[in-house]
């Protein structure tokens, strides 16, 4: 699918240099991922800080949700292989954050440390929640997307990021 405009403006991509090669397209997306990645960061730094908690990065804001998800205890292992993220001292130093603003707690399951939310974590989440529902969720509500396309697209992002992976694994045995 052509995506230039009838005006002869082309799309808008990551790179010129990129968007020549075999999918321009790719090019669209990859722009699209990195205004999308860095409003929503910005969204959940904001977020949280209306929530009562500031001087969180989007980051730590990440690892206070993982955390609370289900109300289970996580190892750093766990959090870091479900939030895809290579630099463990990254999630470390988010926990060693949380956890002197009474947000997490840690703890141990046989050899391995584990993190768990507070009381003060929960109720910051929940907060954050309430803040997700009346300002963003009610906002995207009025864009007319229906919810099996956005589960749809979802899943595209999440096989394309087994591609970026993939391609990251080729690239660091070069």
């Amino acid at each position: 699918m052509d995506s230039t405009s009838k005006d002869g403006i082309g799309p808008v991509v990551s790179a010129a240099h990129l968007a020549a090669g075999a999918m321009p397209a790719l090019s669209e997306l990859e722009f699209a991922l990195n205004v999308t990645v860095n409003a929503w960061h910005r969204w959940m730094v904001r977020a949280t800080a209306a929530s009562g908690v500031a001087g969180l990065t989007a980051t730590d804001v990440l690892v206070l949700h993982q955390v609370n998800h289900r109300g289970r205890a996580k190892t750093l292992a766990d959090l870091c292989l479900v939030m895809n993220v290579e630099d463990t001292h990254l999630v470390n130093y988010a926990i060693k954050k949380l956890s002197a603003a009474g947000l997490v707690a840690t703890g141990r399951r046989g050899k391995e440390k584990t993190v768990a939310i507070t009381a003060r974590g929960e109720a910051a989440c929940a907060r954050y929640h309430q803040l997700r529902e009346a300002l963003l969720v009610a906002s995207v509500k009025t864009l007319g997307l229906e919810e099996g396309e956005v589960s749809r697209l979802a899943g595209l992002m999440r096989a394309l990021s087994g591609q970026y992976d993939q391609a990251a694994r080729a690239a660091a045995s070069l």
